[in-house]
């Protein structure tokens, strides 16, 4: 009898250490994970600190404008040139050209869908 209690004992024990060293090593695995998460998360943020900054260095109003200058040539209209906008028409001279063609095509000027000449509505999309 004593030697089962022994045997017991001994396979508790056993039993015990297993469980401690499996709970050590998940404890070990997790805390490793976490450590390489960190490391990547600083990582994306550093290379979002540097995005950032190279955007902010593209998008400068100064920097555009150069470029436009650059490779677009434009030119600063003279003052003589600039129309305030008192001065424009309230239609454009094309708006009834292109209603005259938005019907010939058969669409509606108000929504560009179709408009079917026979019925009394507008057709829907998707029905026949």
């Amino acid at each position: 009898m004593i030697r089962f209690l022994n045997v017991l004992a001994i396979a508790a024990l056993v039993g015990t250490a297993i469980f401690a060293y499996s709970v050590k090593y998940e404890t070990m695995f997790r805390a490793e994970k976490i450590v390489q998460l960190r490391e990547k998360l600083q990582k994306q943020t550093d290379e979002i600190g540097t995005l950032r900054a190279e955007w902010e260095h593209v998008s400068r109003p100064e920097r555009i404008a150069n470029l436009a200058d650059q490779f677009l040539q434009l030119q600063t209209p003279a003052l003589t040139q600039i129309v305030p906008p008192s001065g424009l028409p309230d239609k454009g001279p094309a708006h009834d050209d292109i209603a005259q063609k938005l019907d010939a095509l058969g669409l509606d000027s108000a929504s560009n869908t179709p408009v079917d000449r026979m019925a009394t509505g507008q057709i829907s999309p998707g029905t026949h």
